[in-house]
């Protein structure tokens, strides 16, 4: 019997859990390691920080659900990896012994790289449920009182599609509360030019979101990197393509949300030959670690060069669609190397975004997710905004239930007329 432990009990680390336990049964010994009970949907995250969902209504209790299923649950924070040991030193003192671990913590949310950003400055964050909360207490007050609106992602950012999302979500909800025309809202970007997304564009996006920030009447700021928050303005270097400054900015605000830089957590920081400088995993073409072949790993948490140079430093997003995919590979991968046959199974990592806008949606898919692809489509349409609320139930209801299992993909491949990902490599998933 094998014992499995998986550092993380996000999305990735739930989702691996249950698809793991699916794949070989009760006979291996299984483990989730996270911190707290309560698995928050962080899609949802945006509509709780205006009060169109309440934080409970996306939060589900993992203990039962998980023990239903001989998966064990400790809620506590990992301190410290030690690979050379198979061990995880908890911060309650334990140590944790481990066959093979899975690695799906997420980033740490790098805030101390922008001064005045985070819970602790001036600028609100959506990354966890605490902070889409807290963001909604600070817009409550803003609503007291309106006044300018700064919202983006800064220098290091690695997944633009909430800030999208959260600049057209309050605009939809201010003209629903008639309070509009009372708010200059400034969207300011690390990208180089608007629909980036990381991803050097995907089909028409650039076009696309540039024409709904038009329409909503949100001023943008593109190449931009963000140099301090004060209580009441965000202070913004704009670069030209050669990465000189070009023009200083500082933008006033009553109300701000900056999506911080993500770095590697710091439990697995700074081990030689397991992260990259940034703290995050390195992995082979099976989600594995070269250095320590018993540690895989899936999500935010993994090691993805940019797709390119950006005047402003961009990080590579991981979309929900690319995470299932690592980790349906992770689990075959282990079905394999438990059975004594050579490991196979790779991700796809192709990308796919439903964005909401409030009435309506962007959607995108990239085929890979690194140009050159094979396929590439965006659209906008009120469809989105509908198959992400919809999504957001099916997978609550599924995590309720202990059956986390990636389904609702096909149906989004369907809507943009593709049938499957890969026909051609069994290998890949």
């Amino acid at each position: 019997m094998a014992k499995i432990v998986i550092l993380g009990a996000g999305l990735g680390g739930m989702s691996a859990a249950y698809e793991i336990r699916q794949m070989l049964g009760r006979e291996h010994d299984l483990t989730v390691v996270g911190e707290g009970s309560l698995f928050n949907f962080t899609p949802s995250n945006p509509w709780v920080a205006v009060g169109w969902r309440d934080q409970g209504d996306i939060r589900v209790e993992v203990r039962q659900p998980l023990e239903r299923r001989g998966i064990h649950f400790i809620d506590v924070l990992a301190d410290k990896v030690l690979p050379a040991d198979n061990q995880i030193l908890l911060r309650d003192g334990r140590k944790i012994d481990y066959d093979y671990l899975v690695v799906t913590t997420g980033p740490r949310l790098a805030f101390e790289r922008v001064p005045g950003t985070g819970p602790e400055g001036y600028a609100q964050s959506m990354c966890t449920g605490p902070h889409a909360h807290a963001a909604w207490q600070a817009y409550q007050e803003f609503l007291k009182n309106p006044g300018p609106i700064v919202v983006g992602a800064v220098q290091g950012a690695s997944c633009f599609g909430p800030a999208y999302e959260f600049a057209m979500i309050v605009d939809t909800d201010l003209r629903r509360r008639k309070l509009r025309d009372r708010v200059p809202m400034t969207y300011v970007t690390s990208e180089p030019y608007i629909g980036h997304m990381g991803l050097g564009g995907i089909g028409d996006s650039k076009g696309l979101l540039e024409s709904e920030l038009r329409q909503r009447h949100i001023k943008w700021i593109a190449n931009a990197r963000v140099t301090s928050v004060e209580p009441d303005k965000v202070n913004v270097e704009q670069l030209d393509d050669h990465g000189e400054v070009q023009e200083t900015h500082a933008l006033p605000f009553s109300f701000s949300m900056l999506l911080p830089s993500f770095a590697g957590v710091d439990a697995v920081q700074g081990i030689d030959g397991l992260v990259n400088p940034g703290g995050f995993v390195l992995i082979d073409q099976h989600q594995r670690n070269p250095k320590y072949p018993n540690i895989f790993a899936a999500g935010v948490c993994v090691a993805i060069p940019p797709v390119e140079v950006t005047p402003v430093p961009t990080g590579a997003p991981k979309t929900g669609l690319m995470i299932e995919s690592m980790v349906t590979a992770i689990a075959r991968n282990l079905r394999d190397e438990l059975a004594g046959n050579p490991i196979k199974a790779r991700a796809t990592w192709n990308a796919m975004c439903l964005a909401d806008m409030g009435d309506r949606g962007f959607a995108f898919i990239a085929l890979p997710q690194m140009p050159p692809r094979n396929t590439t489509k965006s659209t906008t349409g009120k469809w989105v905004h509908l198959a992400k609320v919809a999504y957001e139930k099916y997978f609550l209801r599924k995590m309720r239930k202990g059956k986390a299992y990636p389904a609702y993909e096909k149906y989004i491949m369907q809507a943009f007329g593709i049938d499957r990902l890969k026909p051609d490599a069994d290998s890949d998933v």
